[in-house]
């Protein structure tokens, strides 16, 4: 029987970096454990945070990508126009779209098939960011 599951979870306001999620994911959203075969699917409702899959132990991986990302597009470029909340809107909104605001992960056997040093990250990058809300949809045969 092919089964739908759909939740929605508040991210607490995180600071401006690249955050594992994947335990808040998978415990706002037990009914994986149900799911033979199946996907969930990550959706995040802002446009100045985003979604990726990458590197979930050594912590210098995620620094990496701040200090990476932050240089190719950097908050004192002359030429941008949508000031409007500061500094660091415009540039996270490029950053947002150079990421991803939605992730699909399949499920096999009831757990996320993620590979063994993957993990789900939390893009934040304004450095002032209000709680991210995600939307979690799982579907798949039971």
């Amino acid at each position: 029987m092919t089964e739908f599951f759909q939740k929605n979870l508040r991210l607490p306001a995180f600071p401006e970096g690249y955050h594992l999620i994947t335990e808040m994911v998978e415990d706002a959203i037990p009914e994986i454990k149900q799911i033979r075969v199946g996907f969930l699917q990550v959706f995040i409702q802002h446009t100045s945070a985003a979604l990726t899959l990458n590197e979930n132990a050594d912590p210098t991986v995620r620094k990496d990508f701040q200090t990476f990302v932050n240089e190719l597009i950097p908050e004192n470029y002359p030429h941008f126009v949508h000031t409007y909340e500061g500094p660091d809107d415009m540039p996270a909104h490029i950053k947002a779209s150079f990421f991803d605001s939605s992730l699909q992960i399949p499920i096999s056997g009831g757990k996320l098939a993620l590979g063994i040093w993957q993990g789900i990250y939390l893009c934040e990058f304004r450095r002032h960011a209000s709680p991210r809300m995600l939307i979690l949809t799982v579907f798949g045969t039971t």
